[in-house]
């Protein structure tokens, strides 16, 4: 075991070789700038994420493709990561069932220290290896389920103990970083490294990394849930209705596919029990609620197949 100067000095030399580590000599005057030229230039090197997103398409569609496959199989997606990288995963998977109907079970976040760390920063919680092996373990991570590690250095302790062990169960093991040949890329079966470039304040990467975990992640649950047949010509038909404007916008969204009234679409919905894939089915081919049920059921969900079949 190496002695804590030895480990102290083997950091800062990993660091130092790091992109969102790296000092930007044009940006030493900052706290010389007016505020209008500090937003100008925040906001054009916030514009280097989406290009930088663009060039990890390949491996982004290669993630999907493996998720959607192991959803279909009845499998789950665990996000992994510590600070700002964790609630990136778990802001996404809370954002799954409101929005596509599904069971908060289907897709998880773990953030590294629990939930304390989603408020707060919980002290060396992203160290801790054994905690990452521990949570995926109780959650019986196998074959079906897909793990994505989310880390902007790509050296976090905590994600790679979780793909390796991930991937150790027959895991599909995915890698979210902000840096080059990344020592989470290096244990994961899909490495997409979205090299964003120092960071406009130096090592800050809640900034553009953590804008391009977001994009990404984005991509992830949003594609392979459109590949599951939980959207219908762009719009969300498996949303659960949980308050009063996501109420509004099941009516709004029966009334404007379905091209009918308001009063027809919210009588439609409710003869469905609240579901708007259902609703849309009985209106666009005359069948029973029940009927509709069956054939969506038949159909695996997917309205356009369930329609067909009904027609």
């Amino acid at each position: 075991m190496p002695d804590d100067t030895t480990r102290l000095t083997e950091l800062l030399n990993e660091l130092s070789q790091l992109d969102t580590e790296a000092q930007d000599a044009e940006r030493g005057d900052l706290d010389l700038l007016d505020t209008a030229e500090l937003v100008r230039r925040m906001n054009a090197e916030d514009q280097r994420v989406p290009t930088a997103v663009a060039e990890r398409s390949a491996e982004i569609a290669r993630a999907v493709d493996g998720i959607t496959d192991r959803f279909r199989r009845g499998g789950r997606l665990v996000y992994m990561g510590a600070g700002t990288a964790g609630r990136m995963g778990v802001l996404d998977a809370s954002e799954c069932p409101p929005t596509f109907g599904t069971d908060p079970s289907m897709v998880v976040g773990l953030i590294a220290g629990g939930e304390p760390a989603i408020r707060s920063a919980v002290e060396n919680a992203e160290d801790d290896e054994d905690a990452a092996i521990v949570a995926l373990r109780d959650m019986e991570i196998g074959a079906l389920d897909t793990v994505v590690g989310i880390s902007a250095s790509g050296r976090t302790p905590y994600v790679i103990s979780g793909l390796t062990f991930a991937r150790e169960q027959g895991a599909l093991a995915i890698a979210i970083a902000s840096n080059r040949d990344s020592a989470i890329g290096a244990v994961a079966d899909i490495a997409i490294e979205v090299v964003t470039g120092p960071e406009f304040i130096s090592g800050s990467t809640r900034l553009k990394s953590g804008t391009a975990q977001k994009l990404v992640v984005n991509m992830l649950t949003t594609l392979s849930m459109i590949k599951l047949g939980k959207t219908y010509r762009g719009m969300m038909v498996d949303l659960l209705a949980t308050n009063e404007k996501l109420h509004a916008r099941s009516i709004r969204t029966v009334s404007t596919l379905a091209g009918v009234g308001t009063p027809e679409a919210a009588s439609a919905l409710r003869e469905a029990g609240g579901s708007v894939k259902l609703a849309l089915l009985v209106l666009a081919t005359g069948a029973s609620a029940e009927e509709g049920a069956s054939a969506l059921e038949a159909a695996d969900g997917i309205l356009r197949d369930a329609i067909a079949a009904l027609r």
